[in-house]
């Protein structure tokens, strides 16, 4: 089953989707759309009834919401609706629900895979679809052996009935990480000055049962949101 991400033109390159229940990791630097292609997509979601979240530990809901709210995709409609959540892994609540219980270890999982295990129980007792984790650095905020922690986390969400988009801050396409040997398909977004302005393209780095070339598309930013051109590639 496809899952369709909401972002025009995005879909063509993947046969109409994104495999249902898959891992995938959205790369780049920042400013290159990673969060504004997952608001689009958690909204496509939520919008068609599915139910959606959103576990950020850079963003308050209300920053979310004034940077959405520049596009029409709908991002404010789809919170309203109740299909859409978000958490802000800093907030009393989810600290409850993710981190230790013990009194000694208060702001800290006792473990990676306890940290997983609560997540994924969390996602689909509430009958999640669709997941967006902003981002990789929350990993690098709780654990120390960041490698080792990220394959556990990573092993665990790839078994959760769950769609999951994981936001990674990773800015070289050619350096592959653990993250991505893990994950079901990576996307790579570019963004770069030259002598006209900004140019920002999407790349699928990888996409397990999906055919796709690693070609650049363009992409901009329209009153739409982020949008993808399949048929103009960006020659390197």
């Amino acid at each position: 089953m496809r899952v369709p991400t909401g972002v025009p033109g995005f879909d063509e390159l993947v046969d109409g989707g994104l495999l249902k229940d898959r891992l995938y990791i959205i790369s780049g630097p920042p400013g290159s759309g990673k969060t504004t292609f997952c608001a689009q997509a958690l909204t496509k979601g939520a919008l068609e009834g599915e139910t959606g979240l959103y576990l950020s530990m850079h963003e308050s809901k209300q920053e979310l919401v004034t940077d959405m709210s520049n596009f029409e995709f709908g991002f404010e409609q789809a919170l309203s609706s109740g299909k859409l959540k978000f958490l802000d892994v800093f907030d009393a609540e989810t600290k409850r629900l993710l981190l230790s219980s013990s009194h000694s270890n208060a702001d800290r999982p006792s473990s990676v895979e306890n940290l997983s295990n609560k997540l994924v129980s969390f996602v689909e007792s509430k009958g999640v679809d669709r997941l967006v984790i902003d981002s990789t650095m929350l990993l690098e905020y709780y654990f120390s052996d960041e490698t080792g922690d990220l394959v556990t986390f990573l092993t665990k969400l790839k078994r959760a009935d769950v769609t999951v988009l994981l936001i990674s801050e990773m800015t070289d396409p050619t350096s592959y990480s653990d993250g991505h040997y893990l994950a079901h398909g990576v996307v790579f977004m570019h963004n770069y000055l030259e002598s006209g302005g900004m140019t920002r393209g999407l790349q699928l780095i990888k996409m397990r049962g999906t055919p796709i070339d690693c070609d650049i598309r363009e992409a901009e930013f329209t009153e739409n949101g982020l949008c993808v051109d399949p048929t103009e590639k960006i020659k390197s």
